[in-house]
């Protein structure tokens, strides 16, 4: 489906969408983008990443778009999709980059017209800054895409996100169900969040920053956090996030037991079982 002439629009020109159109763009691919921030626009189009750009829903644009990437919140792109579905040509292809997908494409799947297609798919990449100035398309290349098709994707479809992610050169391309993916991702992305978060803020200490090494700060990375983003995020699959929680709870609860009866053969055991498993991320 995805051919040299396709015309992409991407809908949010954050650090994401922004980093999809350096990427597609480096292709040699057409990329507009609508994003209601004017500098966005301006920016992308000053450095080559999208050849139009708008700052509000252009029917021009949407409607000679053959491939639509929503890079918004959840809760904005399907208010987004459900307001401006009519401006879409027959047989476009609507997909997203969002964190979450049950609540999400099953939503969107729901009300889309039946002469459209939504399919749901995850860039694993990120940074700890925002906005379109920040984007860089390299981060993709050590990273992981998730696609997430449902019964109601063709085959040509599943194909079309695979090849965006080829396209953008991540370094791993797989397919999951929406439900596995947020279970999966409520361990992997959100729960490592909530441990970051949490270690900077159960201790007050003003001057802690003064002290730390390299293992609090790694650890840390992620605490610098976008708190609108990320508490839909967290809300939307707070279910799979409490079950993820109290699990790691209670390894941690495990863990303080072991320390209170001063078994050291056991903590040996667990920092063993932690390295071996640790070992195959490096591979």
């Amino acid at each position: 489906m995805i051919k040299e002439d396709t015309r992409f629009l991407i809908v949010g020109l954050g650090l994401i969408g922004g980093s999809y159109a350096r990427g597609l763009s480096k292709r040699g691919l057409s990329v507009d983008a609508i994003d209601t921030n004017p500098d966005s626009i301006s920016y992308a189009l000053e450095q080559g990443m999208i050849r139009r750009g708008a700052t509000r829903p252009d029917p021009a644009l949407i409607a000679e778009a053959d491939v639509v990437v929503f890079a918004l919140y959840p809760g904005v792109m399907i208010d987004w999709i459900r307001e401006h579905q009519h401006l879409f040509r027959p047989g476009t292809l609507l997909t997203d980059v969002a964190g979450v997908k049950c609540h999400v494409v099953d939503v969107i799947q729901g009300f889309l017209r039946e002469d459209l297609e939504f399919i749901g798919s995850h860039p694993m990449a990120g940074k700890e800054v925002y906005g379109v100035r920040n984007s860089d398309e390299s981060i993709f290349k050590i990273a992981n895409f998730i696609v997430t098709p449902t019964e109601k994707n063709t085959p040509g479809a599943i194909a079309a996100a695979r090849r965006i992610g080829e396209l953008l050169d991540f370094h791993t391309i797989v397919e999951l169900d929406p439900a596995t993916h947020d279970e999966m991702i409520g361990f992997v992305s959100q729960l490592t969040h909530a441990i970051a978060v949490s270690l900077m803020t159960c201790n007050e200490d003003e001057g802690l920053q003064n002290y730390t090494g390299d293992s609090f700060r790694d650890l840390t990375r992620i605490a610098r956090i976008n708190e609108k983003m990320w508490s839909e995020l967290f809300l939307l699959n707070r279910e799979v996030l409490i079950a993820q929680i109290d699990s790691f709870t209670c390894e941690l609860l495990r863990m303080r037991e072991i320390l209170c009866r001063q078994d050291r053969a056991a903590l040996e055991e667990m920092f063993i079982h932690s390295t071996r498993r640790r070992a195959l991320f490096d591979r």
